[in-house]
């Protein structure tokens, strides 16, 4: 079986990894110069290093098709930069997932591949895709919806720690991104985490630095360019997220639901 994930930023991730874990084939796609937080933890920065470790899986940046899938007869998750997912026509997968998390539907369409699947607001089981999985924190979190939308987008981070979004570092001015710490690095309220045309970007509470935008990345103002973790524990940065996995688990159930339906045809 074979899934293409639009995105790879730390949600789709988490969905790869636990997708591969069951023995799924994933190809992954995401911008050339891609825009995630949680970089330690995101297979899109296979495209910008070449390749990325997160736990016990590897990515690699593939130049195109045939060597994504060359990739995958190597055991490695192949990453594309092909935001727009032309690879879909040229490898034909069985499950096309939307893990772009743009909130809203950039372009899938329910006729992309046999089962299309939709990660978070912005999708209508039945409509665009063949079911959504929820990605909202909460009772619901990795709930499959065969009929209608995904809950609304409240623009407001799920509790972690106690905290919301305070936990979220903001671009202080628009221009080029220059960082100060590494992701995983523990501060206090009031450090600075990196500069924007010298502006300081300030950590707003005590934690660990879960997440920081690329170094030289171009930003515009109010921008999300970082995340601490009130926990404070360095070793969560390096793992996939509860939240992550949770909807990979939604995303196997969606797929199993429909590969089984599919078989009895």
């Amino acid at each position: 079986m074979l899934v293409v994930i639009r995105g790879a930023g730390d949600l789709a991730s988490g969905i790869a990894l636990r997708l591969v874990r069951s023995g799924i084939k994933v190809v992954m796609t995401d911008l050339e110069k891609p825009l995630a937080i949680r970089r330690s933890v995101a297979f899109c920065e296979a495209n910008r290093l070449g390749e990325i470790t997160i736990e016990d899986k590897t990515a690699k940046h593939a130049n195109d098709s045939a060597e994504a899938l060359n990739f995958l007869s190597e055991g490695f998750i192949p990453v594309l930069a092909d935001p727009e997912a032309k690879c879909i026509d040229e490898i034909k997968p069985l499950v096309v997932v939307d893990a772009i998390l743009a909130k809203r539907n950039l372009g899938t369409k329910i006729t992309d591949a046999p089962i299309v699947i939709g990660v978070g607001p912005g999708f209508s089981a039945g409509k665009d895709c063949h079911a959504v999985v929820e990605t909202m924190r909460g009772h619901t979190l990795g709930r499959v919806i065969y009929d209608g939308p995904a809950l609304p987008n409240t623009n407001i981070p799920g509790l972690i720690g106690g905290f919301a979004g305070e936990r979220v570092l903001r671009a202080p001015a628009t221009g080029v991104f220059k960082t100060a710490l590494e992701i995983g690095a523990i501060v206090k309220q009031g450090d600075v985490t990196g500069y924007v045309e010298d502006k300081p970007m300030l950590a707003t509470l005590d934690g660990a630095l879960r997440g920081l935008i690329a170094d030289g990345t171009f930003v515009k103002e109010g921008l999300k360019c970082g995340d601490v973790d009130p926990r404070g524990d360095a070793s969560y940065c390096k793992l996939a997220s509860d939240k992550s996995l949770a909807i990979g688990g939604g995303v196997l159930e969606a797929i199993l639901h429909f590969s089984k339906a599919l078989e009895e045809v």
